[in-house]
């Protein structure tokens, strides 16, 4: 069983096509990423998947239930981080998690014992009486996901969790979310932060104009997008005066004694390279392949280049 099966899922506002046909599945305990440019679709799609918004047509499953005929049973499974929220600001960090602890039901001396663990792991223990008004915005983004963990889901969605973070808060949400996929939680995932969830993803989907239009593991989608690869040759001199015609089908940079080659088959170029250089009485004294980036990736495949 999935923990998240959307089939053909349509949402329109007036004569905006906001999702127009999203299927998708996410296994258990994998962190699956939803990327995509402004407006292709990314929150329409969590809403959803988490029952806040019902769609036109098509439906959502979450962990065997479907979203729209059993919403008590899935909000009970899942928790849920939307980008624009705030926790109450007039009621202090430890108080918010009560009021949502209670409102999941779940007895008074558990709550207590939940909140005090979530608050220490996300460093706010010591900020606990605090209120959510006078807390950071990093920490009122941990305080949020520590109540969206407090009714312990299996699946938590989290919409764009790092942004606007400075870099010691992000990093801490990330190492926050690769512990929860090793205590067995599904995260869905959006963010802006493409290279973010090329380290975090197990599988990454591209969304496009309300459509996904691939999906696959980061690595496997660099290959599909035929992303270009940075081929660096350090020589032991300069090639000013060097024929290089055997390089001109791939871009090319020469400086001094460096070569850039940029290309898709790297191990074609370094090839080439070695050969040319046993020729022409050159010794190379340093190669290396850079592979492309994810941001390179989404790019291509999120602009429709491939």
């Amino acid at each position: 069983m999935y923990a998240i099966e959307a089939f053909d899922l349509h949402k329109s506002f007036e004569n905006v096509k906001a999702v127009n046909g999203v299927s998708l599945r996410v296994r258990k305990g994998e962190i699956y990423g939803l990327l995509g440019p402004n407006g292709a679709g990314k929150t329409t799609t969590i809403r959803m998947l988490t029952g806040l918004l019902k769609p036109d047509r098509g439906y959502a499953i979450i962990m065997g239930h479907d979203v729209v005929k059993e919403p008590i049973k899935v909000k009970k499974l899942i928790g849920v981080v939307p980008e624009e929220a705030n926790p109450y600001p007039d009621l202090s960090a430890w108080d918010n998690l009560i009021l949502v602890g209670r409102l999941y039901g779940i007895p008074n001396y558990e709550i207590r014992e939940r909140a005090s663990n979530l608050l220490k792991l996300l460093d706010l223990y010591n900020m606990k009486d605090r209120k959510a008004k006078n807390l950071s915005k990093g920490q009122r983004q941990k305080l949020l996901i520590a109540m969206a963990l407090i009714g312990n889901p299996k699946v938590l969605f989290l919409d764009e969790p790092t942004s606007g973070l400075d870099v010691l808060s992000a990093r801490k949400i990330r190492e926050l979310i690769l512990e929860m996929k090793n205590e067995g939680i599904t995260v869905f995932l959006t963010t802006h932060n493409i290279e973010e969830a090329g380290e975090l993803c197990d599988r990454v989907a591209i969304i496009r104009n309300g459509r996904i239009v691939a999906e696959g593991a980061p690595s496997e989608l660099k290959i599909k997008a035929g992303a270009y690869t940075y081929v660096t040759i350090m020589f032991n001199k300069p090639l000013e005066n060097c024929k290089l015609d055997f390089i001109k089908p791939y871009e090319y940079k020469v400086q001094s004694s460096k070569l850039l080659v940029i290309c898709s088959r790297p191990a074609e170029v370094v090839v080439k390279i070695i050969e040319y250089a046993k020729k022409n009485g050159l010794d190379i004294l340093d190669i290396k392949v850079s592979p492309p980036s994810f941001e390179e990736v989404f790019v291509r495949l999120a602009t429709g280049e491939v």
